[in-house]
């Protein structure tokens, strides 16, 4: 047994030690191009190989196995060999030719003129591919990292608010016959928006609360005042600008007309602080539920500073690393920014057709924000390696039962469809990225910065 290990090592050790002539140029930012020659001599010895390994095994009519004639072998399998060989010496020059030069590729390879890559009846065979790799990163001084933390106190009056907002969505909408529109109402009206007197977006039987909010996706400030005093079949128009990025191109960044006709007015009467209202949410008393109340603004509130504090880092980040993106990866980011607004357009109501539309729209700054989220992935990826950051797989599969809660679903049943859409590696991503970030917040200089809680209805 020991001298038949003898007698293969030598081979082995030829094997490994062979090494493809290999060329690497630049092609650009973060890209590659590599050509790569298999010898003639290493032609030869692979076919020579399979076709010694196919003679010992076929099975040839009229002959017993392993003794057919070396040149009916060649005849009769010459194309299927030739084939085999030329898959086996491209993976492996392939393979090779990147993990000589150290070329951490993003995507797939674009070989050049890859039907032509055959083997040659003699000579060499040389071929030549494009690669998208991992762009060099180099951090900043991390030691100089500061961070604002602001530190919010949570009032009474905060905790009144809270309990009114809860008190009116369990409340009663009750119809208004004897006034107009006053702050706080609910109001059925047909809108309809218009740039230069001609009609580009409208809804009917919209539902509108008079205060300050969104309608036709632009901001309205004093939504309130504008609308005071109206009744029902009236019409009233206000003149605002709507932003330079609304996804309507025909509004974008123009005066535009939002016309009112007032339909029906509802207020909203509060559902009282009864006792069956408290034992309906499994509070005993008033004090409880204000205890409850205050906690869960807590909670939002360490989520909401804790996001405020990543992004500052991000920003640092970004303003202090330069990274030559990849062009390819940067076009596929761009065009997943793209989609990813499409769907939420959908979500609060405009229609296929109105977004497909507006795609040049859509595409506007999709570009700059692409590029952003793509340099911040590279940029994190090399804080994951340099803080020794990882996320094993109880943290992963701990994240997936939280989804699956929130769905009700078996955690098994997500974790395998997640994996199968991609939506599984983009999970891992997005929970190393956070890993990654707060590991550098953990060292960097607090400063606490106090501020009230904003009341919001």
């Amino acid at each position: 047994m020991a001298e038949n290990q003898a007698a293969v090592a030598p081979e082995q050790s030829e094997e490994k030690d062979f090494v493809y002539p290999v060329r690497v140029e630049d092609a650009g930012p973060a890209a590659k191009k590599v050509f790569v020659e298999i010898p003639r001599e290493r032609i030869e010895t692979k076919l020579a190989e399979q076709f010694k390994e196919l003679r010992q095994q076929a099975a040839i009519p009229g002959f017993r196995t392993g003794h057919a004639p070396q040149k009916l072998i060649e005849k009769r399998f010459a194309h299927d060999v030739k084939e085999q060989v030329r898959g086996a010496l491209l993976s492996e020059s392939y393979q090779q030719a990147l993990e000589k030069n150290s070329l951490q590729v993003i995507g797939e390879p674009d070989f050049e003129n890859p039907d032509a890559i055959k083997l040659p009846d003699e000579g060499p065979l040389s071929y030549s591919f494009q690669v998208e790799v991992q762009p060099e990163v180099k951090l900043p001084d991390l030691a100089g990292l500061k961070v604002r933390k602001p530190t919010i106190e949570i009032t009474e009056e905060n905790v009144d608010q809270a309990m009114t907002n809860l008190r009116s969505q369990q409340g009663t909408l009750l119809p208004v016959e004897d006034r107009g529109v006053e702050d706080g109402d609910y109001l059925t009206a047909d809108v309809h928006v218009k740039v230069d007197g001609n009609i580009v977006a409208h809804q009917h039987d919209a539902q509108i609360v008079a205060r300050a909010g969104r309608v036709a996706n632009v901001q309205i400030e004093d939504l309130s005042q504008q609308l005071s005093g109206m009744k029902p079949d009236e019409t009233r128009s206000i003149k605002v600008k709507a932003p330079d990025d609304h996804p309507n191109e025909a509004m974008s960044g123009k005066d535009v007309e939002i016309e009112f006709k007032l339909k029906d007015i509802k207020r909203m009467e509060l559902a009282e602080l009864s006792q069956q209202f408290l034992t309906d949410l499994g509070f005993e008393n008033e004090a409880d539920l204000r205890a409850a109340l205050r906690d869960q603004m807590r909670e939002k509130i360490e989520d909401d500073v804790q996001r405020a504090m990543r992004e500052q880092v991000n920003k640092f980040l970004l303003d202090n690393v330069q990274i030559e993106l990849p062009a390819k990866l940067s076009e596929k980011q761009a065009d997943r920014v793209v989609s990813r607004r499409s769907v939420d357009l959908m979500m609060r109501g405009m229609s296929r057709e109105q977004v497909d539309a507006n795609l040049a729209q859509l595409r506007s700054g999709a570009q700059e924000e692409g590029a952003r989220e793509l340099k911040l992935f590279f940029i994190l990826q090399k804080v994951a390696i340099d803080q020794n950051v990882d996320v094993d797989e109880a943290e992963l599969n701990g994240r997936i039962a939280m989804i699956a809660a929130q769905n009700g679903r078996r955690p098994e049943k997500v974790k395998q469809e997640m994996s199968k859409d991609g939506n599984l590696a983009n999970l891992y991503s997005q929970m190393l990225e956070q890993k990654a970030v707060d590991k550098l917040l953990a060292s960097a200089q607090i400063e606490e910065v106090k501020i009230g809680v904003e009341k919001k209805e």
